[in-house]
Formats: structure tokens, sequence, C-alpha cells
């Protein structure tokens, strides 16, 4: 965290843990897309060709009267040994149709196309921050509001999210400015150092009323 808060000079960048978390959804997100892309560029169209020359053999057998169906043991044995000889799995390919393929090559580029705007959204929320230069505040959307202008906090979200928003005047009006520690680590400070103002004047008020 920052040091010299009395001065309020704290620069809040984006946390470890926010990054980590953040990292860990775009991996997760481009693995699936490279897993359906690869399925339905590689392997689909590859088992599709075993399917054929599976076919071929089972029809071949039951037009003849060697087989009943694809569940008879000479199916079985023939395709085992026609895919021995091919270099092929020995397990019976399942039929991957033209739609089938097509279906996983759209779901993986969509889901690609998604990671990578998410991975440029990561990148470019490790450009903001949250800053305090003396006496005023600039949140991560740009916002400037001046300390003594902030008359409460609003802590519910702070537990469980590490989120706080400072209540502020804005010509008359009331504005909630975002705090969140969790992905700006820093703002605590920002934080503390309101709330101090925020008591101090409170208990100016009520000496002078006494």
């Amino acid at each position: 965290m920052p040091s010299n808060v009395g001065a309020m000079e704290v620069v809040a960048g984006i946390s470890k843990e926010w990054r980590r978390r953040m990292l860990f959804m775009f991996f997760m997100i481009f693995g699936m897309a490279a897993w359906f892309l690869s399925d339905g560029y590689i392997m689909w169209p590859n088992e599709a060709q075993r399917y054929g020359e599976y076919a071929e053999i089972k029809d071949a057998l039951i037009e003849s009267g060697d087989a009943v169906d694809e569940e008879s043991s000479s199916v079985k044995l023939a395709w085992q040994r026609h895919a021995r000889e091919a270099g092929y799995r020995s397990n019976v390919p399942k039929e991957r149709t033209d739609a089938d393929i097509h279906e996983q090559r759209v779901i993986g580029w969509v889901m690609m196309c998604g990671s990578l705007l998410f991975g440029a959204w990561i990148a470019w929320n490790h450009t903001r921050k949250v800053r305090a230069e003396g006496e005023l505040v600039i949140g991560a959307s740009g916002e400037r509001v001046e300390l003594d202008s902030i008359t409460g906090m609003d802590r519910k979200k702070w537990k469980n999210k590490g989120i706080a928003y400072a209540i502020y005047d804005d010509g008359g009006k009331s504005r909630r400015l975002c705090l969140d520690e969790h992905k700006f680590k820093g703002c605590e400070a920002i934080i503390l150092e309101a709330e101090k103002r925020i008591k101090a004047r409170a208990e100016a008020t009520q000496s002078a009323s006494n």
C-alpha cells in the first residue's frame, strides 16, 4: 500500500488477486476455444473419415450376410484388423456429420473471439488507476472528487467484495465514487482518510452545536 497517506499521494493499481482471477478466466475460455477448434478442424474431420471407412466395412458385411448389424463380432473384428493395418486406434469411430463439424468450428471461433476481447479488456484495465493527489481523488473512470466533498462511506460490499462507495456532493447532487480495493490495491488508504475527515467534521459540528 502506498505510504505518505496523510499527504494523500496514493496510486491504487490493479491488484495481483484480480489479475490472477481474470487471467485464470481468460486461459479457461481460450483453452475451451482451442479445444473446440481442434475438434472442428482436426479431430472430428479425421474421425469422420475413419467412420466412413468403418461404415463401408460394416455395410459390406451386412449385405453379404456375414453380419446382422454393427454389433456383430465379425464387424468389430474386421474393423480392428483394418484399423491395425491403417495405424488407427482400434475403437469404433463415431459418426461426425458436416453439420456437427461446422457447429464445433462456429462455437470455437465465437469463444476464441470472446477470449481475445476479454484479454484486451484485462489489458485495458491495467491502464486504469485510482489516485489521490493532495485534496483530490481521481476515480478509475476519471471522476475528480474533492476529499472534503465526501460526506459518507457505504461499506455494505466491503466485507464480501472489498468494495466501498464514497458518497460525495456534486453541485447539490449526491453521487457515488466506487473504491474497489479488491481490484485496485491501495483504495483502502483513501477510504480511511475520507472516513477520518468525515468523523473530524462531525465532531467539529457537534462541538460547535454544544
